[in-house]
């Protein structure tokens, strides 16, 4: 496995897999995830964990928001590329 390193000294590994988080609307339930690649058993346990952040969390519930950052955390630790697909563009958050 190769790694890159970065300026402030810590390394950034190469993904072990990629998920797709999709919005499928206001009725419930409101997100799909899909595999692109990785390790089934390692991305099924995370899509379980995302499901039960997410389950009845449509995007503009306030609550929405801190449990997307905490998936991304969770993502990024596992060496997972979490990629959301909501059906609009978001606003900069800059």
């Amino acid at each position: 496995m190769s790694h890159v390193p970065t300026t402030e000294g810590t390394e950034v590994l190469e993904p072990v897999g990629h998920v797709q988080v999709i919005y499928l609307g206001p009725v419930a339930p409101h997100w799909e995830c899909r595999m692109v690649f990785g390790d089934e058993e390692q991305i099924q346990a995370f899509v379980d964990r995302i499901d039960a952040r997410l389950r009845f969390l449509p995007p503009h519930d306030p609550q929405f928001r801190r449990n997307r950052e905490r998936v991304n955390r969770d993502g990024e630790r596992e060496g997972l590329i979490v990629e959301w697909l909501l059906g609009y563009d978001e606003e900069p958050t800059a």
